[in-house]
């Protein structure tokens, strides 16, 4: 009878729970039913997290782990330009990478010390880490049993990839914990729409309008995260009139901020950069990025134009970065399946948005210019292998699913096996982590192997400039090499650089005539500006490192003062 009842709990949706004080009560006379998490269940996977965090940070930060992705520097650069800038002010986001990351690194970045070690993006970061562990634990309540959502829990919380992206200057912890909330709260919606609970329905349209906008500043597979999530309220309200009616004001808000953080991108483009799609086709767009950074007369990565082959890529590397060795078919295999249980009987159903994150991606490869490689596919290279962590918890949530479902298929007729079904996979889950931490996990490999020639050229480079006289000025093009300035430890508004537009601009025309010293790499538009007016320079040295573009360091007989002419 008691396994029975257990099966029957596990096929129950969460939208038939509507109290916590019904919850606190079923808890006690069924440890095996499906029901919202209470608080004293969440505070411990937070400590739980809060404890990982920071042994994560202790190991990464002890290894220099921490500014080994070229994008972790130069979000940190963002950030610090803010403040430390001729010209500071929102103008200095740029216009490719969304603004939120680097407004929240903005307190941390400010410290010099934070800013050269990478401690200033980490602790966003690990905050982020430890609210995605807790709210993926209160969404898998709303799916599976306690101990399953234990399991759940657990293999997402420890994936060493995660960890490890958790104390760096990334915004995958960011968009994680936004998705977990956003997918979290979207459940809980439709849920009270279906329990026709109009206060509470009010609250989180509210609240999930906001984990919208943030999400749409993150990264910009928040836009289709928000486009689907205004679909499904919206569906699940038209169903349901009477509620509709009493709650139109919420749903008036929480749609004006599904459009506005969009529109405000857009808007903020047009301002600063005359051209609001200047993200898709400006000069730092990833078709920009990628015609750079390929070969004249070379082919196309694999997937172009390709939806098969992007498909590939795309879940080959989501596999590799959640699972240990080729258990990654297994674990996509047991997720693919725990999504059909899940539609099959409406567990849950709005949950299936943590999976949005597939198609959008398969898209991005085909269609975006967004190369992914890994070692285990052609060219058998690293290259965006993180970006497979987006489907990390679809794969723990819905993975487990079908393990729970398993294990309710033996209940009656292996009573032993349903008993050692959960320390089984616990087992699993930590071999896992062992496992992928032996070998190197995914996006920290490509992290130590991409790094190798930028960080030895940057710091070569770093120790000529702080031989400069204290507070001269430099003309130097920050986008590409900014890990220079910050290992130097030199304020950024030191630096003549493309952030300060109108001065840069002059500054090129005249390179001796605006800068004490000038830094001219290779490609860069300082190197085109001394090719072009070398006049009044002379050449001081010239810095070369392997793999990198050389580096020509001249001083101005002509500018004496530290203080840049603009």
């Amino acid at each position: 009878m008691r396994a029975s009842k257990s099966s029957r709990a596990s096929r129950r949706p969460a939208s038939g729970l509507v109290s916590r004080a019904a919850a606190t009560g079923a808890e006690k006379t069924n440890p095996d039913e499906v029901r919202p998490a209470i608080r004293e269940e969440i505070l411990p996977v937070a400590l739980a997290a809060v404890l990982l965090s920071f042994v994560a940070l202790l190991l990464c930060f002890s290894r220099g782990y921490l500014l080994l992705y070229g994008d972790a520097v130069a979000h940190l650069g963002i950030a610090r330009r803010i403040l430390d800038s001729h010209n500071p002010g929102l103008i200095q986001l740029g216009g490719v990478w969304l603004p939120l990351p680097h407004l929240l690194m903005l307190p941390f970045v400010q410290k010099m010390e934070w800013w050269q070690n990478g401690l200033a993006g980490a602790w966003p970061s690990l905050l982020c880490y430890i609210a995605s562990a807790a709210g993926f634990y209160r969404l898998a309540r709303l799916v599976l049993i306690p101990r399953w959502a234990i399991a759940a829990t657990a293999f997402y919380a420890l994936n060493p990839n995660l960890l490890y992206l958790a104390t760096t200057a990334m915004t995958e912890p960011l968009f994680l914990a936004l998705l977990i909330w956003t997918t979290l709260l979207t459940v809980e919606c439709v849920a009270a729409i279906h329990a026709a609970r109009q206060a509470v329905v009010a609250r989180r349209l509210i609240f999930i309008g906001l984990f919208v906008i943030a999400a749409v500043y993150t990264r910009y597979d928040g836009w289709i995260l928000g486009a689907a999530v205004w679909c499904v309220v919206t569906f699940a309200l038209a169903r349901r009139r009477d509620v509709w009616r009493s709650v139109v004001p919420s749903f008036v808000l929480f749609t004006v901020l599904t459009v506005a953080g969009p529109i405000g991108w857009l808007a903020y483009n047009q301002h600063f950069f005359h051209d609001p799609l200047d993200f898709i086709r400006g000069p730092y767009s990833a078709s920009a990025i990628e015609k750079k950074t390929s070969k004249p007369g070379s082919e196309h990565y694999h997937g172009w134009h390709s939806p098969f082959w992007a498909l590939v890529y795309y879940t080959r590397s989501a596999q590799v970065d959640a699972a240990f060795w080729e258990t990654g078919f297994l674990l996509m295999a047991a997720a693919v399946g725990g999504l059909m249980i899940a539609i099959r009987r409406r567990l849950a159903l709005p949950a299936i948005l943590l999976w949005l994150p597939l198609p959008f991606y398969v898209y991005s490869v085909a269609y975006g210019s967004v190369p992914i490689f890994i070692p285990q596919l052609w060219p058998h290279s690293y290259y965006n292998s993180r970006y497979g962590m987006e489907m990390l918890p679809a794969f723990a949530l819905f993975g487990l699913l079908a393990v729970q479902w398993v294990e309710g298929r033996w209940s009656v007729s292996q009573p032993l096996a349903k008993r050692l079904t959960q320390p089984i996979v616990l087992l699993l889950i930590a071999l896992n982590t062992v496992g992928m931490m032996y070998r190197t996990p995914l996006v920290l490999k490509e992290a130590i192997t991409n790094s190798t020639t930028r960080v030895a050229f940057e710091g070569a480079l770093a120790r000529h400039l702080r031989e400069f006289p204290a507070g001269a000025s430099i003309l130097m093009y920050n986008s590409d090499h900014v890990g220079a300035l910050q290992a130097a430890g030199l304020p950024l508004r030191q630096t003549i650089n493309e952030g300060d537009y109108d001065g840069f601009k002059a500054a090129l025309a005249a390179p001796a005539e605006h800068a004490a010293y000038v830094v001219a790499i290779a490609g860069d538009p300082v190197s085109a500006a001394v090719a072009a007016h070398p006049e009044g320079l002379t050449e001081l040295t010239i810095l070369c490192t392997s793999g990198q573009p050389c580096a020509r360091i001249y001083q101005s007989n002509r500018v004496t003062t530290a203080t840049p002419k603009l």
